[in-house]
């Protein structure tokens, strides 16, 4: 059965495509945790894309979007706002940040410090900030898309883990293929495309969007499988720290999404597994011995997904559905 949420998925994909080179799984991703009303995190090296496909998303849908360039000297006020005496009315005046937009591009990341990246815990989490004691709403729809390099660690902070909590989805840009490598140079020979994209949706069919995706039905033994899923990392060798409940709430959120994107409106197994690298690798902790091999929590999850039994479709019963 077909959703309200796949053609607004598809005409926004395909925007976005006319600037960005494949990527056509790190596209749905970015796309998902918009309609899950969730924050994203993207981490890779420098010139891989990632200020592009952010940039590409807002001005595919007709909404405010600001880019903020974290920088150790950067103050939360910067990007909360703040109040400042005007002289000449003799009263206080608030000046909005960069938080109150639809799409807020959060460049390099770790490079601010803590009291800093602190400053967007509550934005991100209650879709508010609070200045001076006075609560300001946020603006609907609100997302974050943050950016990091995971090379550098001098003049870095890394993202303590109730932050990266926050985050609904963390993933990575990747190298292109040689052939989507000449794709790019062919692209952007000229011009850029993205300075003449137009916006194929409104904040009406995105706030819709998110308004839809909780209606997508999740059989009961699939949650019980997410919850399989998440209490294995609890009980990993190498896992210190475990998935909480809240990930296992954005697990769930995710395989919506993905059901949604594959215009169905329950969800099965297979929306979980996909869902599960990008849900689950930033919401663990590993010992000092594991840490240090490459892909270390991506192996993990991995593993946890191909060990925990996966619902039968005749337990589940499609049937109807």
């Amino acid at each position: 059965m077909a959703n309200s949420i796949y053609p607004i998925y598809e005409k926004i994909k395909g925007n976005i495509q006319k600037v960005i080179v494949g990527k056509g799984n790190v596209i749905d991703l970015m796309l998902i945790s918009l309609f899950c009303q969730g924050h994203m995190l993207v981490e890779d090296v420098p010139g891989t894309g990632k200020t592009m496909l952010v940039k590409s998303l807002a001005a595919s849908i007709d909404c405010t979007s600001k880019r903020v360039q974290f920088t150790p000297d950067l103050l939360p006020s910067d990007i909360t706002g703040i109040n400042f005496f005007n002289m000449k009315t003799s009263e206080f005046e608030f000046v909005k940040g960069p938080v109150f937009s639809n799409v807020l591009i959060a460049d390099e990341i770790n490079r601010a410090t803590p009291k800093t990246q602190s400053g967007l815990l509550e934005c991100m989490e209650e879709m508010q900030t609070t200045i001076d004691g006075e609560t300001y709403k946020l603006a609907q729809p609100f997302m974050v898309v943050a950016t990091q390099n995971p090379i550098e660690n001098q003049g870095v902070f890394p993202l303590p883990e109730a932050q990266l909590d926050r985050f609904l989805i963390k993933m990575s840009m990747n190298y292109p293929t040689h052939e989507e490598g000449v794709n790019i140079l062919e692209r952007f020979s000229v011009s850029s495309p993205l300075a003449t994209l137009q916006p194929v949706a409104t904040i009406n069919d995105i706030i819709a969007a998110q308004e839809a995706l909780p209606k997508i039905f999740v059989h009961r033994d699939i949650m019980s499988y997410i919850v399989s899923l998440v209490e294995a990392t609890r009980h990993f060798d190498t896992v210190v720290l475990g998935v909480s409940p809240r990930g296992a709430q954005s697990l769930m959120k995710v395989a919506k999404g993905y059901a949604a994107i594959d215009n169905r409106d329950y969800v099965m197994p297979d929306d979980v597994k996909k869902a599960a690298l990008p849900v689950l690798t930033h919401r663990i902790m590993l010992t000092s011995s594991a840490k240090i091999k490459a892909n270390a929590a991506e192996n993990v999850i991995n593993d946890i997904v191909e060990q925990v039994p996966v619902p039968t479709e005749n337990s589940l019963g499609w049937a109807g559905k």
